[in-house]
């Protein structure tokens, strides 16, 4: 009886270990959340064109540095037609004026210097997927 109740405790941490390894690599394979994607400018120029697309519920992420009074154009088009807006969000949640559910496109200048944030989306719960062409330009 001693001999069961040993391999019983000695199994157990083991197996616990087990599961808390398969567990991570199920997390990490799955994946958490991405880093947004850093928006960069070839040299010489103002204008950059991103084409992607989203599915279901998935978003798209992107970063971009500017600075107060620099002038940020963004237009989104997607197929199917308006099947995917965007979100624009300034450094320490300045206002900007938009509506998350409806933005196709923004031209204003730039309120601070920092980070902005560009988020692309299904402006549904449906099921399905957008592709989308992102042009930004920052002068």
């Amino acid at each position: 009886m001693t001999n069961v109740f040993f391999r019983v405790s000695v199994l157990t941490p083991v197996a616990i270990l087990m599961i808390l390894i398969s567990g991570s690599l199920a997390l990490a394979q799955g994946g958490g959340k991405a880093e947004p994607l850093r928006i960069e400018f070839k040299r010489g120029t103002t204008t950059t064109t991103i084409v992607d697309k989203v599915k279901d519920d998935q978003q798209a992420e992107y970063v971009l540095a500017a600075k107060k009074g620099q002038r940020l154009t963004i237009k989104l088009t997607s197929a199917p037609r308006r099947s995917a807006v965007f979100d624009l969000k300034a450094p320490d949640n300045a206002d900007l004026g938009l509506e998350y559910d409806a933005n196709y496109n923004f031209n204003k200048l730039l309120p601070v210097t920092g980070d902005y944030f560009i988020t692309v989306v299904r402006p549904t719960d449906a099921e399905g997927t957008s592709d989308y062409k992102l042009v930004i330009t920052i002068h």
